[in-house]
């Protein structure tokens, strides 16, 4: 049974993750930062580890201890419009560098480690279909911060078996309402009579996080993934409007929509719109669930 060790065990996306991994017959272990996340248990994980990833010592603690089989890096700095860039920089690159000199003086190397960057480092692309070819030009610090963590990945890229992943948008039951499907749902299950958003202006390549999730654990296990990076996407954009006429379609509930200049960003990513060609070439066809059936899911939580 392959041992793996999933970071950011407490986000949004480490229970689907550690979930999709388990069904594959993985021994899922965490990485959390916190006590409160240590004493609350989370689905499908074997157990929970204590540990500040930037604190190279308590993550040479932790890998010892594990010994994976495999890795998947999930802990980051995630909301773009998070308030502490310092906190940004320091937990996406510095924490993933401790972890990867953590992990590269082991004494058995695991077989595969997945790093989690994010399509932001596209920028504003001004094409049509994104792929993996198409050069960094990120208009926003963590997009910023996430290319850094794919150049620190690249320090160690001769010594460790990496797997670079770059996930558009993706959402499910159980993510923030800072981000912006959780926040229409939110209002639309509420039945409040107006929400107040940013840009309307501005497209998406929304995944769910359960087709995200299976993607991570499948490439896990793909001979000819580590060395590459991998978009994570549905290959499809749609845009906020489609979104907000979506979910009031589905719950019955209409609302007022209001722009909030608070909200409008300055270096808003106009329009994401990936390829998964070369994932599917990998990992084969990527079963993916429509917008409106996780739209559903998440109404009916």
């Amino acid at each position: 049974m392959p041992r793996t060790l999933v970071t950011g065990a407490a986000g949004f996306t480490g229970h689907y993750v550690a979930e999709a991994l388990a069904a594959q017959g993985h021994e899922v272990h965490g990485l959390v930062h916190c006590q409160e996340e240590l004493k609350q248990p989370i689905p499908g994980f074997k157990q929970l580890h204590l540990g500040d990833l930037c604190d190279l010592d308590a993550v040479r603690r932790v890998t010892a201890e594990v010994q994976p089989d495999h890795v998947v890096h999930l802990a980051a700095i995630a909301f773009v419009a998070h308030g502490d860039v310092n906190e940004m920089y320091h937990v996406n690159v510095v924490g993933t560098r401790q972890l990867l000199q953590a992990l590269s003086e082991l004494p058995r190397m695991p077989s595969s480690i997945l790093l989690a960057s994010s399509a932001n480092i596209y920028g504003n692309v001004r094409q049509g279909v994104i792929d993996e070819t198409v050069p960094p030009a990120p208009v926003n610090d963590y997009g910023v911060s996430k290319i850094a963590m794919e150049y620190v990945g690249s320090i160690y890229s001769d010594a460790l078996p990496l797997i670079i992943v770059r996930p558009f948008n993706y959402t499910g039951r159980g993510q923030s309402t800072n981000f912006i499907i959780p926040k229409i749902v939110e209002h639309a299950r509420a039945k409040t009579k107006v929400i107040e958003l940013g840009n309307l202006d501005v497209a998406r390549d929304f995944s769910d996080v359960r087709t995200v999730a299976d993607s991570y654990a499948r490439l896990l296990l793909a001979p000819e993934a580590p060395g590459q990076t991998f978009n994570i996407c549905s290959g499809a954009a749609v845009s906020l409007h489609q979104v907000l006429d979506l979910v009031m379609r589905l719950s019955g509930h209409h609302f007022e929509v209001t722009i909030n200049p608070a909200f409008v960003r300055p270096n808003e990513v106009r329009s994401l719109h990936g390829s998964r060609v070369r994932l599917e070439g990998v990992i084969g066809e990527v079963q993916s669930i429509a917008l409106e059936d996780t739209l559903r899911w998440m109404l009916n939580a």
